[in-house]
């Protein structure tokens, strides 16, 4: 039994297409103080529904409980371009954030004249009152200004937001552009024990180290982190729906009954460290996580082998079979 370490860093883009990829959301209060956010996002399993939640009540100083969010189709939701590229917090954050601002502002001017003073004035408390700077008790539940809006004041408490990164065609005499938005990085180190009799290969320890901006919810980055990092396990040691592409389809998988994943004693234990940069044009600083989370632990994994056996993989996924013949291949070198 062999063992070796190995990693491997990335860089990954939030967003692509040179820009020109809206996303869009409406905000608007209940008769009841709840907010809803409108969207046509898709969250994936990702979190996109949490993070968003987030981004709404701490832009509108209420509590997240507060907070519902409808994603409904594509046929009665505002716009979005889709769940891909990592770009779902970064676009559709901002979106967020934006139709909050807009919605706070007619809820504070509410507020305003149901207290009898300036908008100016009035901030929230983030427990769902808005209340007079400085005054603990001039303040009003944000039920009771929806209220007030809808049954006195016949006014809507709304918001719209789009975020859109205006198109970077590319300059033909140089090849310049501005391709995404920002850039989120990561590291991963792999250990891995081989052996030289089967070529099995198992992963023993994932260290993840990620830079995402800001960790809007650092327990669904972590998440999302280790469960991407399954994802590139997967890839690099099982999946591999057409063994014999282009030539034939006779060998591949039928149904998930005979596709290869690792299962619960297949997967290592992780370590996993989120770094902060924000990013100035992110939603609270934050960036993309999303697709790269896949990506370092496949190369790791190849480097850790090399380490143990000194059998260079360069292609997925690494099966006891190649293992084998690069060790056959090594050993016919050195006897000649």
């Amino acid at each position: 039994m062999r063992r070796g370490r190995g990693y491997a860093a990335v860089n990954y883009p939030t967003g692509m297409n040179l820009g020109g990829d809206p996303s869009q959301a409406l905000v608007h209060a209940t008769t009841m103080g709840g907010f809803v956010v409108t969207l046509s996002s898709v969250d994936l399993g990702q979190g996109l529904r949490t993070v968003v939640a987030q981004c709404a009540a701490e832009t509108l100083g209420i509590p997240i409980e507060n907070v519902i969010i409808d994603t409904a189709d594509t046929d009665t939701g505002p716009h979005c371009m889709g769940t891909f590229a990592s770009r779902g917090t970064h676009r559709v954050g901002n979106a967020v954030i934006m139709a909050a601002r807009e919605a706070r502002e007619v809820m504070l001017q509410v507020a305003a004249d149901e207290l009898e003073v300036d908008a100016g004035d009035l901030e929230t408390d983030g427990t769902g009152y808005v209340r007079l700077k400085g005054s603990a008790e001039r303040k009003i539940h944000v039920s009771e200004v929806a209220l007030a809006a809808h049954f006195r004041q016949g006014r809507t408490i709304s918001g719209r937001g789009m975020f859109l990164k205006e198109p970077s065609p590319v300059v033909p005499e140089t090849g310049e552009m501005d391709p995404d938005s920002c850039q989120a990085h990561a590291c991963t180190v792999a250990e891995v024990e081989v052996d030289d009799e089967t070529g099995v290969i198992e992963v023993l320890r994932l260290y993840n180290t990620y830079e995402v901006g800001r960790a809007l919810n650092p327990a669904i980055a972590t998440q999302q982190v280790e469960g991407g990092a399954w994802m590139g396990l997967s890839h690099a040691l099982f999946e591999s729906t057409e063994p014999y592409y282009p030539h034939s389809r006779e060998h591949g998988p039928l149904d998930f009954t005979e596709y290869l994943m690792p299962g619960p004693a297949d997967i290592p234990a992780q370590t996993s460290v989120l770094l902060e940069r924000p990013a100035d044009n992110g939603p609270f600083g934050a960036k993309g996580i999303g697709e790269m989370t896949a990506n370092a632990p496949i190369p790791a994994i190849a480097n850790a082998v090399y380490d143990a056996v000194g059998v260079r993989l360069t292609s997925m996924p690494f099966t006891p079979e190649k293992v084998l013949r690069g060790l056959d291949e090594l050993r016919a070198g050195c006897a000649t």
